[in-house]
């Protein structure tokens, strides 16, 4: 099973293998950054859908025989409206760092002085079959946002988002809770079942 992942980002590769490997012994996963001639479209969907179809679809156009994998994930803080939304990865401008996007979700926190701190982390697969059905799937990871960041595990916001039910951020839980519990995991367990039945 030959399967593309939509993706540059090592962070998010490194947790769909680790999801999917021990699950599907026989995948063969790549990346878009294999393919020297590919240039990804740009991300401007107004939900996570339509950004994880974008990428999904562009990849497809040069991978057609494969599966094919795009994820669009977001952190949605309450007290700010649920931003940053869609545009978690470039909240602090186009090509802003994890730690210049935390820094700037904090500031705005402290600035809009927000009281109700609850978040979730919301990710939107959207798999292409090799016979091009487009299959959809959805995890969410509720918690609350730190007032300053915690921990050197993960990637993204994930130095200031404390899970339910936890005291400590998912950068100082590590990558053995986060992949168990996060909303990336649960959209690929709803993956495995739906390829499993």
């Amino acid at each position: 099973m030959e399967m593309w992942i939509a993706t540059g980002n090592e962070g998010k590769l490194k947790e769909i293998k680790h999801v999917l490997q021990p699950q599907i012994p026989e995948i063969s996963l790549h990346h878009q950054n294999e393919l020297k001639a590919f240039t990804p479209r740009p991300e401007d969907g107004k939900t996570y859908l339509d950004n994880a179809r974008i990428k999904a679809r562009s990849l497809k156009a040069v991978r057609d025989k494969d599966w094919v994998l795009g994820d669009d994930t977001g952190l949605e803080v309450v007290g700010l409206g649920n931003l940053p939304g869609v545009h978690s990865a470039r909240y602090a401008g186009p090509h802003a760092s994890d730690s210049e996007n935390t820094a700037k979700l904090l500031k705005m926190m402290t600035i809009r002085h927000v009281g109700d701190r609850k978040a979730r982390f919301f990710c939107c697969l959207v798999i292409m079959t090799p016979d091009n059905q487009e299959w959809i799937c959805e995890g969410e990871l509720w918690g609350t946002i730190g007032k300053l960041p915690q921990g050197t595990h993960g990637f993204g916001y994930d130095s200031v988002f404390i899970p339910d039910g936890e005291t400590k951020t998912l950068a100082e839980l590590g990558p053995g809770y986060k992949l168990t519990h996060s909303h990336r995991t649960l959209a690929l367990r709803k993956f495995l079942e739906r390829l499993k039945s």
